[in-house]
């Protein structure tokens, strides 16, 4: 299988006219853009290589994306991280459970600052430079739709973790690139870039408030639902769903718009799994008592 040649959709969202580039439906188990960051190690051999070491949290996207690429290279897979929920380790859900699945070796304990020779570490959410491999290609791939389609003025847009996938479509697509930071704050994630490249990065939309990443906030719940409801298309709760706040304030507030809008649905969609659940209890709850 290529896990390329993702679709592409016309949909509206409150009034407005957007594209989306359906990474999520690349695959079953290695999908989104873990599967664009991941494709360099997927597509060469490393004869040498019978350990990954990677770490991050205990949902992570990258820690799922991870171990399905283990399982098909066979590969072990140590993954490490600060703390693992004593609730989620009596109830395995989301990308925990499935990686477990998949054969990760979880390991509660700091990373280790040294390697042997066949083990190969993997920076957090995949924030590495062999990732611009499997980003050009979808680089390639937005390229040759718009060519087809004859757009000429296109903005891409994608919310951003470490920044590396924005950053390297930016690299290699001769469009605008915009993102908004949904892990750290704006200086976060222009560091992330400084990390890969040293110019050319992508636009960051400014947020309206400062979000905690993980933490529960009413209106990434909404318009999460609103999405799902106007698009049929279900977006990530932890990414999306600020990234289309972002998005949503952006078109609004253009007076002219002259350029077509390509959204990149990253994927991800397990960790909705144990993120609707927490969304569910805090505000669904709350309405049902109130309507009580």
């Amino acid at each position: 299988m290529n896990y390329i040649n993702s679709p592409i959709e016309q949909i509206s969202f409150n009034n407005q006219k957007y594209f989306v580039k359906r990474d999520d439906l690349l695959n079953k188990d290695f999908s989104g853009n873990k599967a664009r960051k991941f494709y360099y190690f997927l597509k060469n051999d490393f004869p040498e290589v019978k350990k990954v070491i990677s770490f991050g949290s205990a949902q992570s996207n990258a820690m799922y994306s991870l171990s399905v690429l283990c399982k098909i290279k066979g590969w072990k897979f140590d993954y490490y991280v600060d703390h693992i929920a004593s609730y989620l380790k009596e109830n395995p859900v989301g990308n925990y459970k499935f990686a477990k699945e998949f054969g990760m070796n979880i390991i509660e304990a700091e990373v280790p600052k040294s390697f042997k020779e066949d083990e190969l570490f993997i920076s957090e959410g995949g924030a590495v430079k062999e990732a611009s491999f499997g980003i050009e290609i979808l680089a390639n791939e937005i390229k040759t739709w718009a060519e087809e389609n004859q757009i000429k003025n296109l903005k891409v847009f994608l919310p951003s973790g470490t920044g590396t996938t924005s950053l390297y479509l930016q690299k290699f697509l001769p469009f605008e690139v915009l993102t908004c930071s949904c892990v750290g704050d704006d200086e976060y994630l222009e560091k992330q870039f400084l990390e890969l490249e040293k110019s050319n990065f992508p636009i960051i939309l400014k947020k309206e408030k400062k979000y905690h990443f993980g933490k529960l906030y009413k209106e990434l719940y909404e318009i999460h639902n609103e999405l799902l409801k106007q698009t049929n298309i279900e977006f990530d709760l932890l990414y999306d769903s600020l990234g289309w706040i972002c998005l949503d304030k952006y078109t609004k507030n253009l007076r002219n718009r002259d350029f077509e809008i390509l959204y990149i649905h990253q994927g991800g969609l397990l960790g909705n799994i144990s993120m609707k659940e927490r969304y569910s209890f805090k505000f669904d709850k709350k309405e049902e008592n109130r309507l009580c």
